[in-house]
C-alpha cells in the first residue's frame, strides 16, 4: 500500500496492489482524496472488499441450489425446472449438499463422478450413458451460473472433464414390418390404436400427442398443426409451448391417418375443438406399449423410440435431411444429421448404381 501526496494539487492518492478472494492480484489507483486519513480508510474498505466472497458463493452447494432454481424458475418451463429438481435433489444434495461452494474442488466432482460410472442396480445394470451426461451437464449449469453471475473463481467441472455420451450407443427403432405386427396388436382399443398410429406415421414428441386437440386437425387439408406440449407434474396437467420455435410446426399426414383420427374422433362423445384428444398420461403409453410389445412378441423400445421409427422410415423412403428435420421440429438441420447421419451409409451403393447408369446412358 502507498499513499502520497501531490504537491502540485495538495490532494492525496493511493496505490496499491492486493490478492483478490480469488487468488488474482489487483493493481488499483485513485486520486483526489482530500486528507491522507480519507485515502487510507479508502484502501481499508477496498481491500476488505476484494477479500471478502462475493454474497450467496459463500453458501453450501445446498443453499446455492436454492437461488439458482430461484433464478431459473422465471426462464424455464415448469417441466424443465420439475426434472431439474428431481436429479439435483436425487443426485448431486446427497453427495455435495453440505460443502460450501468456493470450496468444491475438481477432485470432488471426480470422486462424485467415480461413485456414478461405478454404480451398477440389482440387476448389474449401470446407469445409461446418456443419464450420465444429462448429470454431468446439470452440475456444469450450476457452477457456469455461479462463476457468470456470482463471481465463483472457477467452475471446477472443467479440470474435471466430463461423463456419459450425448446419443446412445444404438439408437432403437421399429421397421415397417415391425410397426405392423405392433399395431395389430392393440387393436383392440381404439386410443391405444389412434396414439401409436399418429405417433407413427407423424414422427411427433410424446408431450405434443398429449396436448392434440381436435382444432389442430384438418382433415380436409390432411394435415396436424402442432403448437403446444402437455406434461403431468404432480397431480396437474400444464400445457407449454412446445421444446424450441423451430418445434411449432403444421405437418402433412397420409390418408390411413386422416381415416384412423376420423374414425376416432366421431366415437368420443360430445368433443369439442378444445378438448385434449388423448386425455391420458405418458404412463399410459408406457404401459400400453408393454402390453402390445407382448402381445405381438416385437422387441420394446421406447416411447420416444417412434419418433426414430418415423425418421427411419422418411430415410428409408429417400427424403432429405432438411425435410425430415422440418417435419421432426428440429431447430438445427444439424441436430437431424447427427441423430441420423448412421441411416444413410445405407444408400451408398445405390448412389454408385444411378452414377453407373448415367455413365452408360451417356458415354
Amino acid at each position: 500500500m502507498s499513499v502520497t501526496k501531490d504537491n502540485a494539487t495538495g490532494k492525496w492518492m493511493s496505490q496499491l496492489r492486493v490478492t483478490d478472494w480469488q487468488g488474482k492480484t489487483i493493481h488499483k489507483k485513485k486520486r483526489g482524496f482530500l486528507t491522507k486519513k480519507e485515502a487510507q480508510e479508502w484502501e481499508f474498505d477496498f481491500i476488505t472488499q476484494c477479500r471478502r466472497a462475493p454474497e450467496n458463493v459463500g453458501l453450501t452447494f445446498a443453499e446455492f441450489v436454492k437461488v439458482y432454481l430461484a433464478d431459473m424458475e422465471y426462464r424455464l418451463k415448469p417441466s424443465t425446472i420439475a426434472n431439474k429438481k428431481n436429479l439435483i435433489e436425487t443426485k448431486l444434495i446427497p453427495f455435495f449438499g453440505r460443502i460450501p461452494l468456493t470450496e468444491i474442488r475438481s477432485t470432488d466432482i471426480r470422486k462424485w463422478q467415480n461413485g456414478l460410472t461405478s454404480y451398477r442396480d440389482d440387476k448389474g445394470e449401470p446407469y445409461s450413458p446418456t443419464y450420465l451426461k444429462c448429470l454431468q451437464n446439470q452440475i456444469t449449469a450450476i457452477f457456469n451460473y455461479a462463476v457468470k453471475y456470482y463471481d465463483l473463481r472457477e467452475n471446477p467441472c472443467h479440470k474435471a472433464g466430463t461423463m456419459g455420451k450425448k446419443n446412445a450407443e444404438e439408437m432403437q427403432f421399429w421397421t415397417k414390418d415391425e410397426f405392423e405386427k405392433f399395431i395389430d396388436a392393440v387393436t383392440d382399443k381404439p386410443m391405444s390404436y389412434t396414439i401409436f398410429m399418429t405417433l407413427y406415421y407423424t414422427g411427433m414428441r410424446e408431450g405434443e400427442l398429449l396436448a392434440l386437440t381436435p382444432k389442430d386437425i384438418d382433415l380436409k387439408a390432411k394435415t396436424i398443426r402442432i403448437n403446444k406440449s402437455y406434461q403431468r407434474l404432480g397431480k396437474e396437467d400444464v400445457i407449454t409451448t412446445p421444446k424450441t420455435p423451430k418445434s411449432k410446426r403444421t405437418i402433412t399426414i397420409p390418408n390411413l391417418l386422416c381415416d384412423c383420427l376420423k374414425d376416432y374422433m366421431e366415437k368420443i362423445y360430445e368433443l369439442s375443438d378444445n378438448d385434449r384428444l388423448f386425455n391420458v398420461t405418458k404412463h399410459y403409453l408406457t404401459k400400453e406399449m408393454i402390453r402390445g410389445c407382448k402381445k405381438s412378441g416385437v422387441k420394446k423400445i421406447r416411447i420416444h423410440d417412434i419418433r426414430h421409427s418415423h425418421a427411419s422410415l422418411l430415410v428409408e423412403m429417400g427424403f432429405t435431411p432438411l425435410l425430415i428435420a422440418e417435419r421432426l421440429g428440429h431447430e438445427k438441420i444439424q441436430t437431424t444429421l447427427d441423430t441420423y447421419s448412421h441411416l444413410y451409409p445405407n444408400k451408398q451403393s445405390e448412389v454408385a448404381d444411378r452414377l453407373d447408369e448415367l455413365a452408360t446412358k451417356n458415354p
